[in-house]
């Protein structure tokens, strides 16, 4: 049996975002057990060049809701980018995989060859469906869960690859 479009997209970004949703509980507990003021960890960075934990989250975010809508045909959900808090932060999961929960196998199933045309820096980039998600999003995506896990172990959180995995 071949891996489809939708197995290989929704149900992967659900999970990983629900992992995030989890690791960043154990970071807001974290905060309150040490006496870190939450935003510390909010905006912390793993180099002063790098975006924050916050940016981060919400890459990550932008990278599931985009990538289901735009192989489904339909608009993504605009969120604002404003989240500054761990509840805020928590929020924007809920709603990424509320979104995703609504996109179903027929609307992604067959989309290998979608164009797919985003505007980045001002210059629009073509992929087919496939590729898209293959080498565009799944990369990014667990590049901004990684660099959101990263920060925080840096910061002290004490998880593991059992967290970022969401082994329970």
């Amino acid at each position: 049996m071949s891996l489809s479009m939708y197995q290989a997209s929704i149900p992967v970004f659900i999970h990983m975002m629900g992992n995030l949703s989890v690791i960043l509980d154990k970071a807001a507990a974290y905060a309150e057990t040490k006496k870190i003021d939450p935003s510390v960890l909010i905006n912390a960075r793993l180099a002063p060049d790098m975006r924050p934990l916050s940016f981060q989250v919400q890459v990550a975010s932008d990278m599931a809701k985009g990538c289901a809508a735009r192989l489904a045909g339909i608009d993504p959900p605009s969120f604002p980018d404003t989240e500054s808090t761990f509840p805020e932060l928590k929020e924007r999961i809920a709603k990424t995989i509320a979104f995703l929960k609504s996109v179903n196998a027929a609307q992604i199933d067959g989309t290998e060859e979608r164009d797919v045309v985003l505007k980045m820096r001002g210059q629009e980039t073509r992929f087919k469906g496939q590729p898209y998600l293959l080498t565009y999003v799944l990369p990014n995506f667990y590049f901004h869960l990684t660099t959101a896990y990263a920060i925080l172990r840096h910061n002290g959180l004490d998880i593991g690859k059992a967290d970022f995995l969401g082994v329970r």
